[in-house]
């Protein structure tokens, strides 16, 4: 598979993963501190959110979802409590010191905050310290303690098993966003998800529909040690808690850009809007942009014998298929049911059209440009399986074996069961994103260099004997190397959810 003719994306270190190396010194330093001071900062950080919790859940009692009320002293003085309550919990697990550059600017002029890097949930921290609302899953107002003092600064929750989620959710930002200032202010993490802060990644839209101006807020933890992070592949939860509380100090800024107000273009486009303000808070930052966002961790943390090489060709094409739905609406049976028509289509090359017919699509000028992702030749002219094997890629990318399984039954002889070597060299290049796959060391390693055929068990065996068999085995000429490839050094390492 090809890349388009558009600019390179900007890839650099993979923003999904944290690993961290500790000295003599420091393993020692926090064995000493996990036994002296860890016990005692946890049992004040605990004492004090539930502390808290008594006042969110009084001031959350009788009130309204979607009418806000006026603030009473009542209210003002549980808001006030419980600022100078969380103040001290964070005090108390070592952030001491919180700097905080510019100012925040008033409900009334700027109802959006956009705040990056999102790396941890210690970006709790200026929450809690101006008490705006958040746009966070459903499944957080579930959570004990926590969860009253989430739905007491009325966020925004998304309902994940809600289709329309997302539309409902823009609405709702939409309307809190044009009240005026009655309502506080929405502190928006615009990238989605948790990176490890080495560049800011692609920023959703949501925060910039409305079209009115934001602030943008920056956060830094400028510590030596970096135990706050907390991402996709890394250390898990309890771990990030116990590291950072055994640290003399945590350090923190909390930076407010200038206020950003959209020209007449960014109100008519949010993702340029967004994009605009990515590179304003990347500048203030000192950091680069990367061109992955929160949809393309999955295939960037891919793992697995033949867990994705080289992520640029295959990002692109999930985006694309994404903004045609076609990503959503597959299911592991849909894939199989296409496979079996790409086979019988095996040797009709399908023009533009056909491939429109094949998806039940309109043709648009982005079903143009994945099919010119597949057009090998400048003909015009496509082979359909290797579409479905790349939509099979990137639907699960840690599932390569059964994205195997799938090619092998699209390309095997019926008598036999066997693929040959130019097929095999083609489904490996789609599958691990490289553009040319060099199979003769592979046969040569089996033992049969002159047979260029091979069935599927044949295949799943030998990896099954050699996991990295793709360094070993596999020879790619003229191939750049990014991130994605350094996933094959550690494909058997640990990998966790932000849910578990």
């Amino acid at each position: 598979m090809k890349r388009s003719s558009s600019r390179p994306l900007r890839l650099g270190r993979n923003p999904f993963v944290h690993k961290l190396k500790f000295t003599t010194a420091e393993k020692i330093k926090i064995g000493l501190m996990s036994v002296t001071v860890f016990p005692v900062r946890l049992l004040l950080v605990s004492f004090f959110m539930l502390l808290a919790w008594p006042f969110a859940f009084t001031a959350s009692l009788g009130r309204s979802e979607c009418v806000i009320e006026p603030q009473s002293w009542g209210r003002r003085f549980i808001d006030l409590c419980l600022r100078v309550i969380m103040r001290a919990m964070w005090f108390c697990g070592g952030f001491h010191w919180i700097k905080v550059k510019g100012e925040q600017a008033a409900p009334s002029e700027v109802p959006i905050l956009t705040v990056a890097p999102h790396s941890s949930y210690f970006d709790a921290i200026p929450v809690t310290m101006t008490m705006c609302s958040i746009v966070t899953k459903l499944e957080s107002r579930s959570i004990p303690i926590w969860g009253t003092l989430i739905s007491y600064i009325r966020p925004v929750f998304v309902f994940r098993s809600d289709q329309d989620s997302r539309r409902k959710t823009v609405e709702e930002i939409k309307r809190r966003a044009q009240s005026g200032g009655e309502w506080p202010q929405i502190m928006i993490f615009p990238e989605g998800t948790c990176t490890n802060r080495s560049g800011l990644i692609l920023f959703k839209a949501g925060a910039f529909i409305p079209g009115l101006p934001v602030q943008p807020v920056v956060l830094r933890y400028p510590n030596k040690l970096d135990t706050v992070t907390w991402t996709w592949r890394g250390p898990r939860a309890f771990k990030i808690l116990w590291l950072t509380l055994c640290q003399p100090h945590n350090p923190m800024e909390i930076e407010y850009l200038p206020i950003y107000t959209p020209s007449e273009e960014e109100k008519e486009n949010p993702a340029l809007f967004a994009s605009n303000v990515r590179k304003v808070m990347a500048k203030a930052l000192e950091l680069p942009l990367t061109d992955l966002s929160f949809d393309d961790r999955d295939i960037s943390l891919s793992q697995g014998p033949l867990s994705i090489y080289d992520c640029s060709s295959l990002l692109e094409f999930n985006r694309l298929v994404c903004r045609l739905g076609l990503k959503a609406g597959t299911t592991d049976q849909v894939l199989k049911e296409q496979a079996k028509r790409a086979r019988k289509l095996h040797e009709d090359r399908l023009a533009l059209e056909d491939f429109a017919q094949f998806l039940n699509l309109p043709i648009t000028d982005m079903l143009t440009q994945v099919h010119s992702l597949f057009d090998q030749h400048g003909d015009g002219l496509i082979d359909v399986r290797h579409y479905v094997i790349a939509l099979s890629t990137v639907l699960r990318p840690s599932q390569s074996m059964e994205t195997l399984r799938l090619a092998f039954k699209m390309y095997e002889s019926e008598e036999t069961g066997e693929v040959l070597e130019e097929d095999l060299t083609r489904i490996l290049e789609i599958m691990l994103g490289v553009k040319e796959v060099e199979l003769s060391s592979l046969f040569l390693v089996l033992g049969v260099p002159g047979k260029a055929k091979i069935t599927y068990d044949e295949l799943s065996n030998f990896i099954d004997k050699h996991p990295y068999f793709v360094q070993q085995s596999l020879n790619f000429k003229d191939h750049p190397r990014n991130f994605c490839d350094s996933q094959l050094k550690s494909s058997n390492g640990q990998s966790h959810s932000k849910d578990d």
